[in-house]
């Protein structure tokens, strides 16, 4: 029975791939895509009472549409930003909105949130299948995710170093050069995502 789970459940990984996880869009992120969905309609409407080009016009129109999508994908936000108005479209807190929206999505979990949820399914798993494999591989994945968020820590506090000592990266550079090539390797990976 066991096997039958496991092979399951590979199956599903494998044909399912990981293309259909995504991340849910924040209330900040939701809350911008309407207003600019708002913004494109306003501009459109816009260009069209201000008589600009055609050219104009159609890039309006078009980028309306577009923003429809958006708002689809996302969904809507709890509350709706005021935006009735094109004063209220531009006012400061919308600047802000977009900001923010742009953090969030920055904020995004990376290939190091999604490994440390996928030892954490793993450890579950180990404790579901029980006995003492299932203990031995529940420990093994807990110190493999200690050391994973250990050396997370390490490369982000090493990073922040060069970035507020811009006049000591080289000389710290030149300090990580007896690493090996496969840790510089695995360093290099782990800072790209």
């Amino acid at each position: 029975m066991r096997k039958v789970m496991w092979i399951w459940a590979a199956l599903c990984v494998w044909c399912g791939g990981c293309e259909g996880f995504r991340f849910a869009a924040s209330e900040r992120q939701k809350a911008n895509a309407y207003v600019h969905e708002r913004t494109a309609a306003a501009a459109a409407q816009t260009a069209e009472v201000e008589s600009a080009s055609q050219r104009l016009q159609s890039l309006t129109r078009l980028s309306e549409l577009q923003s429809r999508a958006f708002v689809a994908d996302y969904g809507l936000p709890q509350e709706l930003p005021a935006v009735e108005t094109i004063e209220q479209i531009v006012a400061e807190d919308k600047w802000e909105l977009a900001r923010n929206a742009e953090a969030d999505s920055l904020e995004k979990p990376n290939g190091w949130d999604v490994a440390d949820a996928m030892l954490e399914v793993a450890i579950g798993v180990s404790g579901l299948v029980g006995g003492v494999y299932g203990a031995r591989a529940a420990g093994y994945l807990r110190k493999a995710r200690q050391n994973a968020a250990a050396l997370r820590e390490i490369i982000t506090g090493n990073e922040l170093f060069k970035r507020r000592n811009a006049d000591q990266a080289q000389a710290f550079k030149a300090a990580q050069a007896a690493q090996s090539p496969e840790t510089r390797r695995i360093v290099s990976e782990m800072k790209a995502g």
